[in-house]
């Protein structure tokens, strides 16, 4: 079954994006995304909350729900025509019954991507991913995605609190079941004291890299995203991008269940969910345990919301590539821009600072 908008909260779509009807292909025949809410958070271990997550992640935005977002760098507006991001309302799920609730997402996103939209989930706690993964691997073939799985936590548990299943299992259950190979399965951001090394012996023995927020400090992230890149790409079709809101610092996103010290800052994070979706083939993507009763003043929330828009934007932005010049990073924000001439026909050379523009006008007449 499926609702419009919110399960839980007022009746609205991503920023105002048409909606469309999961269950019925012909409503979003043309779409490029379809937005799908996963608000279940039955798999938390510590804060739950992040139920209420695609709620604030659709329309937590100080500007107005208009369905256009020109991106500023990336100079396309995938909300208002460089694609067609529809929104198919939340999923009906239970908290209380994880096997339920996973059953109909994983039909719901292999559906979605089967009749040819990328599927966008808004979590949620991270056991979402488990099915999320597994409907697009049921549609384009079990081993064919990799994923890129951004986190604070491995999510590789085995038997949690006497369950096979919760937020801190499901990439280990996707690698068991076949949907995803270990050694397509890329982890970025990792710290703190979970889990043991038991664990980590079975992630080595899967063939899994698993980025520690040490290596990426040390090498640097570009470095890192540059390997992961290398991997993620070599002998599969698509790429899987997930998002837990967790592996930034907790002082740039507070409203989560498990915080941990010490991860991303916000600016790496959304940088490196527009060079993903820019750069490689994504086949789909969630966000999660975004946790709006652990918020504050909307960090998170905005920092969620803005994850979604960097990533839907760097994948228009793929599109607009494939039809002319690549986009450049370092492309001056003005440049090619308005109705004056070049800056270099001007008088005042631009490369001068105030204190030089001072020094190169004619003395004062006295």
């Amino acid at each position: 079954m499926t609702r419009y908008g919110p399960m839980y909260g007022p009746d609205h779509t991503f920023l105002g994006v048409p909606a469309c009807d999961w269950q019925e292909p012909a409503t979003y025949a043309e779409a490029d995304v379809v937005i799908l809410g996963a608000p279940f958070d039955g798999g938390t271990s510590h804060r739950p909350g992040a139920r209420f997550g695609p709620q604030v992640l659709r329309g937590t935005d100080y500007l107005p729900h208009d369905a256009s977002r020109p991106h500023l760098a990336m100079r396309v507006d995938a909300l208002g025509g460089d694609l067609t991001v529809l929104d198919a309302g939340d999923l009906e799920v239970f908290s209380g019954d994880i096997q339920r609730s996973c059953d109909t997402i994983e039909d719901a996103v292999a559906f979605v991507a089967s009749h040819g939209a990328i599927p966008l989930i808004l979590g949620g706690d991270h056991t979402i991913t488990w099915p999320d993964v597994s409907g697009v691997a049921r549609h384009h073939g079990a081993g064919r995605i990799s994923v890129i799985h951004f986190d604070a936590h491995a999510d590789t548990g085995d038997i949690e609190f006497g369950s096979l299943y919760g937020h801190g299992q499901p990439m280990r259950r996707l690698i068991e079941s076949g949907a995803v190979r270990g050694d397509r399965f890329l982890q970025l951001g990792l710290r703190g004291y979970w889990p043991g090394p038991d664990v980590l012996d079975w992630m080595a023995d899967q063939g899994m890299t698993s980025f520690h927020m040490s290596e990426i400090v040390d090498r640097g992230l570009d470095a890192v995203l540059d390997q992961a890149f290398a991997t993620a790409l070599d002998g599969c079709d698509g790429v899987f991008l997930s998002v837990d809101i967790d592996v930034c610092d907790p002082g740039h996103a507070p409203g989560t269940g498990t915080p941990e010290p010490g991860g991303l800052t916000a600016r790496q994070l959304l940088d490196s969910v527009s060079r993903i979706c820019h750069e490689l083939p994504v086949v789909g993507m969630d966000i999660v345990e975004v946790s709006p009763p652990y918020d504050h003043a909307e960090i998170t929330a905005m920092l969620g919301n803005r994850v979604v828009l960097e990533a839907l934007s760097g994948l228009a932005r793929r599109r607009k590539d494939a039809g002319g010049p690549r986009w450049n990073r370092a492309t001056p924000l003005l440049r090619d821009r308005g109705t004056q001439p070049p800056l270099a026909s001007r008088d005042t050379p631009p490369s001068l600072s105030p204190r030089d523009r001072q020094r190169s006008l004619p003395p004062a007449e006295s």
